[in-house]
Formats: structure tokens, C-alpha cells, sequence
């Protein structure tokens, strides 16, 4: 690519931008601060609108156990074609009816159609605790529902931080990339006319020219990487025509709160440990109905037959009463079952155990990285002014002869490095934040912690 081509490339990135910060035209990326784009993102991911459907459900299945000990109440109507035979014996007065040629018993037979249009109702007295173990794990569905979105929402956030501020650690790198090319392209410049005047050697003119032509080749990988992270950010937060981050990378200067602060709130809110909490509340109240099922159940019902003219004879007009139902065997091995159930209750005791073990190692580790980040940051921050100024000197220096064309490209070059370093410090600090906030159960705190920093790359 020719250095007409990089300027053009160059003029309509800084064009796009340009426009983007007057938001001007139906199609200008939109921008949008870290704290806004936390609002679009909660309010648009699909992700989490899938979690609120599914919240949504398990309240539903919840809300209609709430009715269980209420009475089922049913209305039937049957249309029947029957027969019929009745034997009626006569007893003592089978003598006579002999006499009449009448045999004993009477025989009738009967052969009509009727309908039977009947209201029935069953009230559960006793269950022997399934319809509270029913309960119990609806209830804990809910709260295993709203872990999961929480979860859901957590890690889309993360997702945010590391789309919205890699654009921005992008955008940062395609700058320092221009820079360096840029004073490359100076520096060659001055070796074409040092060696015209015989001043340098045509050795040192090309090893500008290579060291240019291979930040000509970062300039434009670097405007690649761009591309990537502007369309990666776009589709995250629904925006086709773009976005342009405008809160910058930060660094807080100041050591985050201790350590134990931030695993008393994981052990405390963290959302995988309410989903785990819930799933061993389901198990429980799994042990719950498997030894309900062992027990008796106790009912009362009812029955009301609206037809009594065309009825069977051994329908009633009504009847109310109690019943008691037991079961004595089945194919399913009830004590098997129980057994499985606490099993399953102890696997979900253990899983939470677990879980927070693995918590509190992960808040130690993302506080570590935050940590490092922030004292990495610090040390090539003040290290910065130093590459600043030797980069000043050297070419002072090989002005006057007094140092190599290598020495202006290594400073150059070592600038370009120390921008690009810290500039990924700073998002190294970002991350191992959103990442420390996440395990511990606050990333809904990240926003906060953006309004505190005190060190940006502008």
C-alpha cells in the first residue's frame, strides 16, 4: 500500500470520527458514555430478555401452587347406551308365584339411552407433605430463575467492558501506530536529504526506510484490529451504524478497598451462589415429595347428579364423604427413591461448598490482577516522559551527527511501545476490575467505579 493510500485511509478514519462526535446524519455511530452504554445494553441483549421470559415462567408455576389445597371441582357429562339386567328373588312368596307360572327370581332387563350430567368435587385434607415439597421447589425454581438471570446479566456486562474498552484501547493503539509512522516518515525525509549531502550513508537511509515500510505494516494491522472491535461493539449494543465510546480508558490510582471486602459481598450476593443455594432448596423439597409418597393420603369429596329422572340405579342424587387412599406396591421403588433424593440434596450441599471455595479463589485472583495492573500502569506512566525525551535528543543527536539513524529509529519505536504498554495497562486494570466486580457479586458497580478515575488515556 502506497503512503497516499495510508493517508487516505488515515483522512477517513479521522473523518468518520469527526462526524461521529458531532452526531450528524441518521447514520453517525452513536456516542455513547460507559454508564449509557451499560443502560442499552440491559435494556436490548436478547440474552437477558430470554432470562426475563424464563423469571417470568417459573413465577407463573410458582403463582398456580399457591392454589393446591383449594378443592377441584369438575362437571361431566356422559351420553351412555346401557343394558341393564336386574333379578329380583321373591322369597316366601315363591309358592304362589309358582302356581302363576312366575319364576324365581324376576328377571327385567332393561336396554336405554341416557345422559349423566354430574358435578364432582375432591378437597385434598392430608398429602402427607407433597403439596408443601411442591411448593418448596417451586419456589426455589424462582429463585434459581432470577440467579440465572442475574448471571445472564453479569457476564453480558462483561462482555460490555471488554467490547467498549478494547474499541477504545484500539483506537488508542491505531493513533500511537499513526504517530510512529508518521514520525518515521519524517525521520526518512531527513535521511534522504543527510545523504545527499553526504552526511550519512545510504545503509543508514534504508534502514529508515525499513523501519518505516514495517510501521507502514502495524499502521495498517492496527486499522484492521479497529474495524474488529468497532463491529463487535456495534452488535452487542443493537447499533448498526456504530459506536464511539467516549469514556476513556482509566486507571484508579488508589489501592482498591482490602481484599476480604470484596469475598464478604461474593459469599454474600454473588448470584452463582444463590443458583447453587436454590438448587439444593429443589433437592430438599425432591427428599420431601419422595417421602410424602410413602404416606397416606387423606380427602373429601363430592357428587351432585343433575338428571335424576334418567339415571342408573345405583347412581345417588348426591353424595359428600371422606376417603382415605394408601399405596401398597408399585413398579417404582419407593424407598430407592428417597434414597436418590438425598443423595441429590447432599450433591447440591456439596456443589455449594464448592462454590464458594472456588469464589473466594477467583475474588483473590481478579484482586491480585487488578493490583498488578494498577502498579504496571503507574510504573509506565512515569516511564513515558523518559521515552519522550530520549526520542527528542536522538534525533538532536543524529542531527548533528552524533548518534545513528538506528538510534532515532529505536527511540521512536521505543516511544510507540511505552504508549501501546501502558495503554494496555489501563485496560488490564479494566478488565481485572469488571472481573473482580463480577465474581464478587457487584458488577452492577462498575459504572461507579468508572466515575472514580483519576488517571484516562486521553
Amino acid at each position: 500500500m502506497s503512503l497516499r493510500s495510508i493517508a487516505i485511509i488515515g483522512a477517513a478514519v479521522a473523518t468518520a470520527h469527526a462526524a461521529s462526535a458531532q452526531n450528524i446524519g441518521p447514520s453517525s455511530p452513536a456516542v455513547l458514555t460507559y454508564a449509557r452504554a451499560q443502560e442499552q445494553l440491559l435494556d436490548r441483549s436478547d440474552a437477558i430478555a430470554a432470562s426475563d421470559a424464563n423469571v417470568r415462567s417459573k413465577e407463573a408455576q410458582e403463582g398456580a401452587t399457591r392454589t393446591l389445597r383449594r378443592p377441584d371441582v369438575d362437571l361431566e357429562a356422559q351420553l351412555l347406551d346401557y343394558q341393564k339386567t336386574l333379578y329380583l328373588p321373591l322369597g316366601s312368596l315363591a309358592p304362589v308365584a309358582e302356581g302363576f307360572g312366575i319364576p324365581d327370581p324376576l328377571r327385567f332387563q332393561v336396554r336405554r339411552q341416557s345422559t349423566r350430567p354430574i358435578a364432582s368435587t375432591t378437597l385434598p385434607i392430608y398429602t402427607g407433605g407433597q403439596i408443601s415439597g411442591t411448593q418448596a421447589g417451586a419456589r426455589a425454581q424462582v429463585a434459581q430463575a432470577q440467579a440465572d438471570r442475574a448471571i445472564t446479566a453479569n457476564d453480558q456486562l462483561v462482555q460490555l467492558v471488554r467490547a467498549y474498552f478494547g474499541q477504545q484501547l484500539a483506537e488508542r493503539a491505531l493513533g500511537v501506530r499513526r504517530d510512529v509512522l508518521d514520525g518515521l516518515d519524517r525521520h526518512v525525509a531527513d535521511a534522504v536529504k543527510l545523504e545527499e549531502a553526504r552526511f550519512i550513508s545510504r545503509a543508514q537511509r534504508l534502514q529508515a526506510e525499513v523501519a518505516r515500510d514495517d510501521a507502514r505494516a502495524e499502521y495498517e494491522k492496527a486499522i484492521a484490529d479497529l474495524q474488529t472491535a468497532n463491529a463487535a461493539l456495534a452488535g452487542l449494543l443493537r447499533e448498526p451504524a456504530g459506536v464511539r465510546p467516549s469514556t476513556p480508558l482509566f486507571v484508579i490510582s488508589r489501592p482498591l478497598p482490602p481484599l476480604d471486602t470484596f469475598k464478604a459481598a461474593a459469599l454474600a450476593s454473588h448470584p452463582q451462589l444463590e443458583r447453587l443455594s436454590s438448587l439444593e432448596d429443589q433437592a430438599k423439597a425432591g427428599v420431601l415429595i419422595q417421602q410424602a409418597k410413602q404416606r397416606p393420603t387423606v380427602y373429601g369429596f363430592g357428587q351432585y347428579n343433575f338428571d335424576r329422572r334418567d339415571t342408573l340405579l345405583t347412581d345417588p342424587d348426591w353424595a359428600v364423604g371422606v376417603g382415605l387412599r394408601y399405596k401398597l406396591a408399585g413398579g417404582l421403588g419407593r424407598r430407592q427413591a428417597v434414597d436418590a433424593a438425598r443423595a441429590t440434596a447432599e450433591q447440591a450441599r456439596a456443589g455449594l461448598r464448592e462454590g464458594r471455595t472456588q469464589i473466594e479463589i477467583g475474588v483473590t485472583k481478579a484482586w491480585n490482577d487488578v493490583e498488578a495492573a494498577r502498579k504496571r500502569y503507574l510504573l509506565l506512566d512515569t516511564s513515558l516522559a523518559s521515552s519522550i525525551e530520549n526520542l527528542r535528543l536522538q534525533t538532536l543527536s543524529y542531527r548533528e551527527q552524533q548518534a545513528t539513524s538506528l538510534d532515532v529509529i529505536d527511540a521512536q519505536l521505543s516511544l510507540g511501545r511505552s504508549r501501546i504498554q501502558r495503554a494496555q495497562a489501563a485496560n488490564e486494570y479494566v478488565q481485572a476490575l469488571a472481573q473482580l466486580l463480577n465474581v464478587s457479586g457487584q458488577m452492577d458497580e462498575m459504572a461507579a467505579y468508572v466515575a472514580k478515575a483519576d488517571k484516562v488515556i486521553p
